[in-house]
């Protein structure tokens, strides 16, 4: 393989450094992955190196199966190369090391923040503990001693000022050993257990070592203080390590990532050689002008400059809205015009620095019925009757489990209520067992005769699948399963929400099908892992117009973005300090990375968040970035332009002729808005941007009805003076009033 005509001469240097440490500093969109896989197959082909012998670690399943999938196609034996993520890569030497660890076994469950949520709400009850505060502070202290590879003692005598260290020791422990009666580790646990065995278990450590000589870690920049050590530690004998990340991305300081890891890696491994990586594929030169304006403003960072042999593109728009009602009118309405110049709804994404936004842009989409997915939404994996199902299975396969057993203890419902539960766990906790023990035992136990009518049904399904459980594949057994607990039918199929529940459910049995096919050894403990991990670090698939924070848009990428809310206070939302500026700095970095082709910012000089409206300032970033010109900062502080901004609260900018827009909707139309610094951005607006029945505008008129297929029946309620437009108020009986325009939306007269 001519590994030099495949990659720019920085990616190839990196490739061929194949013996000791070697850090790459990998610019948005600079090629990393590819980096990465080709280095890998480097090992294989041309240092002869075993593929069993090379570990390759990544962030999200999806990363880890996409990058999997490039070796197998360049590499032979590729597919024993071990590509995964941190916590499933703990998982995997925790369950092969379990009998090292004190409290667990190899069938040992890996609890989602769901089941944690239980276990702090039933030890909050326990200890009476009521006040919020405590609750939220209990919860962090936790995840702040995991995460930073803290003894409690250690963490109690740092903050031993804290007056209710007390009370939290008690509560950490109990904590703790429920975890370990139930035979299961939390999301942190993975990590801690882990770094614990190898730090204290020469034997173990030594076995790792000898089974992996070649180490690689991608995003290096998400990495936090114990997954550092973790890695440290693993590559300590052979130091064949190559880490990769940017710096400049490292966005996720508030969940414990550390950006001096980077750093910190050149001080501990002196002789790292380092690469930069600075060619980007996929943005324009324009986009990347600007990334590299406003991030050359940090200081903590490796100096590089991003340069790409793409095209110059288009300029980089900013508008000032006058609202976030005209914020959102603005954005859809371009996306509209976008996607009627060919742009398909999944090249263009809406990012945010704080969900709180969304609320205007999501009804607007609906408003226009345009599809689109809200990332960082409601996941499937964590949905009431998808848990329930999957607990049968842990139920099975983990005894100890309270948790998941007492999610299928009432379903299907069997009349168990929450006295008879306490009365069993009660049992259980007395007798030092599980609850799954007392129930299928329940005919020795003191029970009153009914709860023990109702618990028998369950000892006897939940025996009927504990025996057939080794006769059956996991598809087969999944599907015996819901037969045999009758799930399916408990579901009214006639009500809506119990038929989209039934729908769901079919979706996690093809999951499962599914899972089967690609990993035909795989055991009903790998696919348990496999759903808490995924549904834990990834996101869904879609193909409509995307709206997510930036933080969630993290690795994604779009020919159109358009950055909304580019206002003090809300981007950057905090100046408490310079980090806390920096890593603020960093998300407009890799929110202005994401973007291909075209990049829109935006900004609202009114805004109505958390119960109040309010004047906004322009986001200092907007001057970093010079798309607003000095002179504006004096106008945006003093407010001197909006004095009269009161009467424009209800309507958009376009309804009164914003400086510099032509307005005009009849037909089809070229409408210009002319930016501050002398920047146009042209679109234009189709009567036929979104596909709708012809409406007679003859019958626009105070009290007609209408019907829309999102918001259902209303009543046009007031109609814009600027009749050339079409714009109508309408009050939906379930929605309210909105203000639409007849030129777009998917609106219907009746009769």
């Amino acid at each position: 393989m001519d590994y030099k005509s495949l990659l720019n001469s920085e990616q190839y240097e990196a490739v061929i450094c194949s013996e000791g440490p070697v850090l790459v500093s990998a610019g948005a969109g600079s090629g990393k992955t590819r980096l990465l896989t080709y280095r890998i197959a480097y090992l294989i082909t041309e240092c002869h190196v075993p593929a069993q012998k090379i570990l390759a670690i990544t962030f999200t399943n999806k990363a880890a199966a996409e990058m999997k999938e490039r070796i197998i196609k360049i590499a032979t034996d590729g597919d024993l190369v071990t590509v995964c993520t941190f916590h499933s890569f703990c998982a995997r030497m925790l369950r092969t090391y379990a009998s090292f660890i004190p409290g667990y076994k190899e069938n040992f469950t890996i609890f989602s923040e769901t089941d944690t949520a239980k276990i702090f709400k039933d030890l909050f009850k326990q200890m009476q503990i009521d006040d919020e505060n405590t609750k939220n502070n209990f919860k962090h202290n936790i995840s702040t001693i995991k995460n930073e590879n803290m003894t409690l003692e250690q963490f109690t005598h740092i903050y031993n000022y804290d007056r209710s260290m007390g009370e939290f020791e008690k509560f950490y422990k109990l904590y703790q050993a429920e975890l370990v009666k139930n035979n299961a580790m939390d999301f942190d646990d993975l990590l801690v257990n882990f770094y614990n065995l190898i730090a204290t278990n020469e034997e173990v450590l030594t076995s790792i070592q000898n089974k992996y000589s070649y180490f690689n870690v991608d995003e290096f920049q998400d990495t936090n203080s114990l997954q550092y050590d973790i890695v440290k530690l693993l590559a300590s004998k052979t130091r064949n390590i190559l880490i990769v990340g940017d710096e400049d991305q490292s966005i996720y300081g508030w969940r414990g990532a550390n950006i001096d890891n980077i750093f910190q890696f050149t001080r501990d491994f002196r002789d790292a050689k380092v690469f930069k990586l600075e060619q980007n594929y996929r943005s324009t030169k324009k986009i990347l002008d600007r990334a590299n304006l406003i991030i050359k403003q940090n200081k903590n960072r490796l100096d590089k400059k991003l340069f790409t042999e793409n095209d110059a593109g288009a300029d980089v728009f900013y508008y000032p809205a006058l609202n976030e009602t005209d914020e959102a009118d603005f954005v859809v309405r371009s996306i509209i015009t976008k996607h009627n110049q060919g742009v398909p709804y999944h090249e263009m994404a809406i990012l945010m620095r704080v969900n709180a936004l969304s609320r205007a842009f999501e009804e607007k989409l609906l408003t226009y019925n345009i599809p689109h997915i809200m990332y960082n939404g409601f996941k499937f994996f964590e949905r009431a009757e998808i848990k329930n199902v999957l607990a049968y299975l842990t139920a099975i396969v983990n005894p100890s489990d309270d948790v998941s057993f007492l999610r299928i203890i009432n379903f299907p419902k069997r009349g168990i209520g929450e006295t008879s539960i306490d009365k069993l766990r009660e049992i259980a906790m007395s007798s030092k067992r599980s609850v799954k023990d007392v129930v299928m035992n329940y005919e020795y136990e003191v029970l009153p005769k009914a709860l023990k009518d109702k618990i028998k049904p369950l000892k006897e399904v939940l025996s009927a699948l504990e025996a057939e459980i080794n006769n059956f594949g996991i598809y087969e057994f999944f599907t015996y399963m819901l037969k045999e607990t009758n799930i399916l039918n408990s579901f009214d199929k006639d009500n809506e929400q119990d038929y989209e529940r039934i729908l769901n459910i079919n979706s996690l049995v093809n999951s499962v099908r599914e899972f089967e096919e690609n990993n035909p050894n795989a055991t009903i403990i790998d696919y348990l892992q496999n759903v808490t991990l995924s549904a834990q670090m990834d996101m869904d698939d879609g193909k409509g117009v995307v709206i997510a924070t930036v933080h969630g848009a993290k690795g994604l990428e779009f020919d159109n973005v358009y950055v909304v809310g580019c206002e003090e206070k809300i981007f950057p939302i905090s100046r408490e300090d310079n980090d806390d500026l920096e890593e603020e700095r960093r998300l407009m970095y890799v929110a202005i990375t994401r973007a291909k082709k075209e990049l829109v910012l935006t900004s609202s000089s009114q805004r109505f968040m958390y119960g109040k409206r309010e004047y906004s300032v322009k986001s200092r970033f907007l001057y970093e970035l010079d798309l607003v010109h000095e002179r504006e900062r004096q106008i945006n502080s003093g407010f001197s332009s909006y004095n009269n901004y009161n009467k424009f609260q209800t309507k958009s900018a376009m309804d009164y002729g914003y400086s510099g827009y032509n307005k005009n909707y009849n037909g089809d139309s070229m409408n210009t808005i002319q930016s501050n610094n002398n920047q146009s951005f042209n679109y234009t607006f189709s009567k036929n941007t979104v596909e709708k029945k012809s409406v007679d505008f003859s019958k626009i008129k105070l009290g007609a009805k209408v019907t829309h297929p999102k918001f259902g029946d209303g009543v046009i309620s007031e109609i814009s003076n600027n009749s050339s437009n079409h714009t109508v108020k309408i009050k939906f009986d379930t929605v309210g009033e909105k203000m639409i325009s007849l030129d777009y939306a998917p609106i219907e007269f009746k009769e």
